[in-house]
């Protein structure tokens, strides 16, 4: 659901003014642009400055020049732009022939900031009575505006059901561009502050099972002593439900394990580290003592990922390799506190990589079986969507993160 860290609305369409003046130089030619008198232009940009409380053009006779803040101001204002300018050819890919114009109707209908609020909470809320009261308008302007969204984008955004509305799929399909754009315009904010010399705003964390237990918790503790004003929000949402977000700019970035067979385009990677599996077991169990452990394994009581996780696929491939029938799972999970309360109240086994379990195998609590998993490397590291700005405070803890790793 969209929660906003600041009461001023940043106007989108004031946006999308400024950096048409600041592409062309001129208010005049921006004006011819975007089908506006050149006064409407001057008085939008008058007015983005002063909600932003910064200057943003230095006036020339020989044109429009972009201050410090303007240029500040420039890169993330430009993606926000894109995203809603590229909604229309969304969603003409997605009409049938018959009913698909060959002219690509203008995005002027996506340019109002409490029109896209509107539709991101009913995305999330599904109650249009709901979603009047959360941002303090009436039921008939949370209808009006999306009347005027539907009309847009001539489709019907919401099927009404008995339970309230549900998103159709040219609403799914207009979701991720417009949560980015809301979301880049929150993070104005942040870099305008930055640009002051302040470190303020949020990261969102995408963690993912390998990082929850050492890596992100030291690297956030030490973040936040650095940069207390700071807040620091983790999802811990299976790898597939991440990427949904990140894409719809909910999310700043995943850390975990890579995907190791994922070639997706608008992903991109960045390895930290590389770690094996091992197998770990209570530290008096009769594995330990056996002389040939790697015997019993294929009979042995596992606590497995389950199926579609990629440490439960590679840990398969290597009992492949070593000539022994695939492990059979007595309990399946992916909490590492569930594998670690069976691993020491019982005589299951589980694979797992080491920092995973660092502080139980570091203080004694759980003990590394002798038997080597062949080809159970895995990259860890971090995922982005690919084209995307990190806030201030978001490159800020990547660096924490690198640090840490570069003191392991």
């Amino acid at each position: 659901m969209l929660k906003r860290k600041y009461d001023k609305i940043i106007n989108i369409m004031q946006l999308r003014f400024f950096c048409q003046v600041a592409r062309r130089g001129s208010v005049s030619r921006a004006a011819d642009d975007l089908f506006r008198t050149q006064s409407a232009i001057t008085r939008a940009i008058r007015d983005l400055e002063a909600a932003l409380n910064v200057t943003l053009f230095e006036r020339h006779y020989s044109g429009m020049v972009a201050t410090e803040y303007g240029r500040c101001l420039l890169p993330r204002a430009r993606r926000a732009i894109d995203d809603l300018q590229a909604i229309p050819l969304l969603l003409q890919k997605i009409k049938t022939r018959s009913t698909a114009s060959a002219a690509l109707p203008d995005a002027g209908w996506l340019f109002n900031t409490r029109r896209l609020e509107i539709f991101l909470q009913l995305y999330h809320v599904n109650h249009t009575q709901t979603v009047a009261t959360q941002l303090g308008i009436t039921q008939p302007a949370v209808s009006a505006a999306l009347k005027i969204l539907e009309k847009g984008a001539d489709s019907a955004l919401f099927r009404r059901t008995p339970e309230g509305v549900r998103p159709t799929p040219a609403a799914d399909l207009l979701y991720p561009p417009i949560s980015r754009a809301l979301n880049e315009l929150d993070n104005i904010w942040s870099d305008l502050a930055a640009r002051r010399g302040v470190l303020e705003g949020r990261v969102r964390v995408g963690a993912l099972p390998l990082s929850r237990t050492q890596l992100l918790p030291a690297a956030i503790s030490a973040f936040l002593a650095r940069y207390p004003g700071i807040t620091v929000m983790t999802n811990e949402s299976p790898y597939e439900s991440l990427v949904s977000d990140m894409r719809a700019g909910n999310i700043d970035f995943i850390i975990g394990a890579l995907r190791q067979d994922e070639d997706l385009p608008d992903l991109t990677c960045e390895a930290l580290f590389e770690e094996d599996m091992l197998i770990l077991l209570r530290n008096d169990h009769p594995l330990l003592s056996h002389p040939d452990p790697r015997s019993q394994l294929a009979t042995a009581q596992w606590v497995l990922p389950r199926s579609n996780a990629p440490a439960r696929h590679l840990l398969e491939k290597a009992f492949l390799t070593l000539g022994l029938p695939l492990p059979q799972p007595t309990v399946e999970t992916g909490d590492a506190a569930m594998v670690r309360g069976l691993l020491r109240d019982s005589d299951m086994l589980a694979a797992v990589s080491a920092s995973q379990m660092r502080f139980e195998i570091d203080n004694g609590l759980l003990t590394i079986l002798p038997v080597r998993l062949p080809d159970t490397t895995r990259r860890i590291g971090l995922t982005f969507r690919a084209g995307s700005l990190p806030s201030p405070a978001t490159q800020a803890l990547l660096s924490f993160i690198q640090q840490h790793v570069a003191q392991r």
